[in-house]
């Protein structure tokens, strides 16, 4: 956010920065009318979307549709984006997985509620920029990774694969189906083909019908057909059961989301979790892992929704609007929520105007939850596999990852490569972090090629004195080249009594530099050698003086321009020969 005319004081970013935005740009019935269809057709998207993503995550369906209605609708009235729909995300199912397997439910509420916290402290920093900073290659890297974990862990179900236990290892899962493949079910499979093979057709004839949508249909009726045939196909009633009030039964419970204590929700034992500082400090990693996949799909998909329309968001508002959503999204037991890419996308395709498609969405899932659970009951799981492989798909950007392999440079090609092996092997967290290291070793690297120094030659140095020596330093000045720099300036002819650093193209400075120039000076200054910066930025100047560098050297002096160099160096060689 902007500072006050007087350059001082701190901002919080603006609450509801995108409704605001939306209502000053003029907002009518016609407005609304987009809003409503935009919102009804994202509606319809999101609800076999959600139930999918909540079960890839280990959790009972009506999580992921709980998410939707309450996190869709808190982040959309409280975010800086206008177009961003907000619920359960493909991304998050290699980082919930695990929390799921090891803390339950409860846990994994817990790890969602603190990481909310989190992202509202990184908007209320002001942070949100800082998003930028990631680089393509380590983005596109793990998110591909994620999408072959994702696909992975379908296969059970696509194949009908009953008997298998599926861990947080990737080549553990990957052996317990390899061993289990003999035992496929063929119904399983049919059921998942024809859904497959509709969500990849459907598109194609241009229809403004849904492909989930459509495809879930089709993998029901197909599903009811073999069911009429004596075939038993495992559906969400036959899965999942639930309890409420005294009340119970298979599927999803049809009732609106109620508040829950999430702690109270079952552990990995089936019993409520004890909160207390161990079981805080074990789920502080995976929420900070939450919070930082959060903020950056979040405001990829703010960037993209941007591009789409020609409008601007605000990344601040963005992250503690996503904060608030996950905060109180547990307490209705809906699990963690980020922007969504693609019904984003389709927002915008929809019509949409402002946030309150995103509110409408979430009504529509409302009533889908409310009034139809029972239809809901009858998906197949083979058919919410072969979503989840659509999904996967297109999260994978395959096109986009193949084109990166052929044509970018070896050193971003190895970090795209070691992003996706961790993620697959290991988990996003490790890829990420290893990836962000070796992208800023690189950068530091190239840096450090490019910052030289350099000594003028006579023909260069306009008439500069034959005992002065004028170096000109090019580039930034830190800790990577900083002392590649220093040891050029350190041989001087013995005749040289004067040493004039051009710093014109020198951006910064950091402690690394400042030490070197300091023990540069001193050296200069024990062989009886003055030493002057021509051109040196204002800031550089406060820097060396707070460092303390004028009073560890005896000739040395900081002046404008390479005139006033030569003259100052005149001066001191005469006052020297006397």
């Amino acid at each position: 956010m902007p500072r006050s005319r007087k350059g001082a004081g701190y901002r919080l970013p603006l609450p509801c920065h995108a409704l605001l935005s939306a209502w000053r740009a003029g907002y009518g019935l016609a407005e609304l009318r987009r809003d409503l269809l935009a919102g009804l057709t994202i509606g319809i998207v999101a609800v076999p979307l959600s139930m999918a993503l909540a079960i890839a995550t280990g959790v009972p369906p009506q999580h992921g549709l709980y998410t939707a209605i309450v996190a869709g609708a808190i982040i959309a009235l409280t975010g800086g984006s206008r177009f961003n729909i907000s619920g359960p995300t493909a991304a998050f199912v290699v980082i919930l997985f695990p929390i799921v397997g090891s803390h339950g439910v409860g846990g994994l509420l817990l790890a969602t509620l603190m990481a909310g916290l989190i992202l509202v402290a990184l908007g209320l920093a002001r942070l949100g920029s800082l998003i930028q900073y990631v680089p393509y290659p380590v983005v596109l890297g793990f998110t591909a990774g994620i999408a072959v974990v994702i696909a992975l862990l379908q296969l059970p179900d696509f194949l009908g694969l009953t008997r298998i236990e599926l861990g947080d290892s990737t080549l553990h899962n990957l052996a317990a189906i390899a061993r289990a493949l003999p035992n496929v079910a063929a119904a399983e499979l049919g059921v998942g083909l024809v859904t497959l093979a509709t969500l990849i057709l459907w598109p194609r004839l241009k229809l403004p019908v849904p492909a989930p949508l459509v495809g879930l249909v089709v993998g029901t009726l197909a599903a009811l057909l073999l069911g009429a045939l004596g075939v038993e196909i495992d559906t969400i009633a036959s899965r999942f059961h639930w309890e409420f009030q005294g009340q119970s039964g298979s599927g999803i419970p049809p009732f609106a989301p109620s508040l829950v204590v999430p702690w109270q929700l079952p552990g990995p034992d089936g019993t409520p979790l004890v909160v207390d500082f161990a079981l805080i400090r074990e789920l502080l990693g995976p929420a900070l892992a939450i919070a930082m996949l959060a903020a950056i799909e979040s405001l990829l998909c703010a960037v993209v929704a941007d591009g789409l329309t020609r409008t601007r968001h605000d990344p601040n508002a963005e992250l503690i609007g996503q904060g608030l959503g996950n905060i109180a999204v547990p307490f209705f037991g809906g699990i963690t929520a980020t922007a969504a890419l693609a019904r984003t996308a389709t927002n915008i395709r929809s019509g949409a105007a402002s946030p309150l498609a995103a509110v409408v969405h979430a009504l529509v899932v409302l009533l889908a939850v409310v009034a139809l659970a029972g239809v809901l009951g009858l998906v197949p799981m083979a058919a919410l596999a072969a979503l989840l492989f659509i999904i996967a798909w297109n999260m994978s950007e395959a096109r986009h990852f193949v084109h990166t392999l052929r044509g970018a440079p070896g050193s971003d090609v190895a970090i795209l490569v070691i992003c996706f092996a961790l993620t697959v092997v290991f988990d996003m967290v490790l890829a990420v972090a290893v990836g962000m290291a070796l992208a800023a070793a690189l950068f530091i690297r190239r840096m450090a090629t490019v910052t030289h120094a350099r000594r003028l030659e006579d023909d260069e140095t306009r008439d500069l004195h034959r005992q002065a020596a004028l170096y000109d330093i090019n580039g930034p000045l830190f800790f990577g080249a900083a002392e590649k720099a220093m040891a050029t300036l350190r041989v001087v002819d013995p005749e040289v009594k004067v040493v004039l650093l051009d710093m014109h193209d020198v951006p910064s400075l950091d402690a690394t530099a400042i030490v070197a120039l300091q023990t540069l000076a001193e050296e200069l200054h024990s062989q009886q050698v003055g030493l002057i910066f021509v051109g040196m930025a204002p800031r550089q100047v406060i820097k060396l003086k707070r460092a303390g560098l004028s009073r560890k050297a005896g000739r040395l002096a900081v002046v404008r321009n390479l005139a006033q160099g030569r003259r100052l160096t005149e001066r001191w060689l005469a006052a020297s020969s006397r």
